[in-house]
């Protein structure tokens, strides 16, 4: 049976990556972003990346260099050694998935993005599923798990069925997915793994959702999140097609 996605998630906004403000010192996916959404009473939307040692760490690149002072793969590092990297702009480090949760405590719906290191989208060892299925046992507030990799949410349905599970979609346009042959972009476009994973919503680029695919998935009562709203302007655009929104940039109007 597939899990249903927790109505929390339909309820306020999400938070990109926690409610980051990097001129202040906030840093995307750091344990203040975190606090901050969890205060204002947001949900929360979070990536993890998988260590040398199997650990999930919340970070959205696969490359050190934007976000902190280091270069090279995360993938190439233990979780230990990453815990004290420093975050460009703060005085925070790279805090692990278990951090995060001990943090949204259940307060808020929490949304886990599951980024691929498989180089284009295709079946990888699943370190990264387990380190995620492991972080959550116990863990009892609305949460969900998702990815841009199908074969990901498969490995999550096989090792945590009861946790929701979702897909995050897009147009694929070549110029941005260069590295997939054309027969995966158009695969992933019409989301055609969404039954066989057990998906129970989709996450979609905004500028997309008028999208064929989008509009039928809608029609079966299937939950259209969308990513990522910057403007007032933007929302009202994404809320004639998409159930909530993943924000980032500016305070929707809903805050309190």
């Amino acid at each position: 049976m597939t899990p249903p996605l927790p109505p929390e998630f339909l309820g306020r906004p999400v938070t990109h990556r926690g409610l980051h403000d990097h001129a202040k010192g906030i840093i995307e996916n750091s344990a203040s972003a975190v606090r901050a959404a969890v205060a204002a009473g947001y949900g929360v939307e979070v990536d993890v990346q998988s260590t040398s040692d199997g650990a999930a760490m919340v970070f959205h690149d696969h490359l050190l260099g934007r976000l902190t002072p280091e270069n090279g793969l995360i993938r190439e590092r233990a979780a230990r050694e990453l815990a004290s990297v420093t975050l460009k702009g703060s005085t925070e480090t790279m805090p692990t998935l278990p951090e995060i949760l001990g943090i949204v405590g259940g307060k808020v719906p929490l949304l886990i993005e599951l980024k691929d290191q498989s180089g284009g989208t295709g079946s990888a060892p699943d370190d990264l599923e387990n380190a995620v299925v492991n972080a959550l046992v116990g863990y009892t507030g609305p949460v969900a798990v998702m990815s841009f990799n199908p074969y990901m949410i498969a490995n999550m349905k096989k090792h945590a069925p009861s946790i929701p599970r979702g897909i995050v979609t897009g147009s694929f346009k070549e110029k941005k997915w260069s590295g997939m042959t054309p027969a995966i972009r158009k695969a992933l476009r019409k989301i055609i793994a969404f039954d066989a994973v057990g998906a129970s919503f989709i996450s979609h680029d905004w500028h997309d959702l008028a999208a064929p695919r989008v509009t039928e998935l809608k029609a079966r009562g299937v939950p259209i999140l969308c990513w990522t709203v910057k403007s007032a302007e933007e929302e009202v655009q994404a809320r004639q097609i998409a159930d909530n929104i993943t924000f980032e940039g500016y305070i929707p109007k809903e805050s309190p």
